[in-house]
């Protein structure tokens, strides 16, 4: 699932709203007691073997998960440049799940796919958790934890790649996007 942008955040009763994660996006592909983690580009990270491993062990059956690898701290942020180092165990934040156990769950709502998920969720996994219509408060309490920001999606929403359901309100004052752009263009 693309994710918008907007500047700013919203209430609506329509929608949830997730803390966003910083690390990076990827689908985990369980089967037969293994797991893939794939990027959003459609490359396989191999650096989390052991994360791949972890979760394969937790998760019974075949699914396939939505989510963010992130390192987070003790106070349970995310600490991206930890996660380039690989000096934090790696989490994987699972906040959608597309199959269980063969059955496709892409045609269902948001929130029922989110309940078919979190049972499904223990460590190296966690279930990221949402509310409901209250957007700008999310927001303001993820801007004062010095947060990347929040996700906004559609309550009722299928998972549809070219529907636009889901919207990421960053925070501009977000400590960790500083010296991004300089180390991933190499200067």
């Amino acid at each position: 699932m693309p994710l918008a942008r907007l500047h700013a955040p919203f209430d609506h009763p329509d929608w949830i709203y997730e803390l966003k994660y910083d690390g990076w996006r990827a689908l985990a592909y369980i089967e037969g007691g293994t797991c893939r983690l794939v990027s959003r580009n459609g490359n396989p990270f191999k650096r989390f073997a052991g994360l791949s491993a972890g979760i394969a062990a937790a998760v019974p059956g075949r699914v396939v998960l939505d989510g963010e690898i992130a390192c987070l701290d003790g106070d349970g942020r995310p600490q991206f440049w930890e996660l380039m180092r690989r000096r934090i165990a790696p989490t994987f934040c699972a906040f959608d799940i597309l199959l269980l156990n063969g059955r496709d769950l892409r045609g269902l709502s948001l929130v029922e796919r989110k309940r078919s998920l979190q049972p499904l969720v223990k460590p190296p996994l966690l279930y990221v958790d949402h509310i409901e219509a209250r957007g700008v408060d999310l927001f303001k309490s993820a801007c004062r934890l010095d947060l990347e920001g929040i996700v906004a999606k559609l309550a009722n929403g299928r998972y549809e790649p070219r529907a636009t359901t889901w919207v990421k309100i960053k925070n501009r004052t977000y400590s960790q996007a500083e010296g991004r752009a300089e180390f991933f263009n190499g200067r």
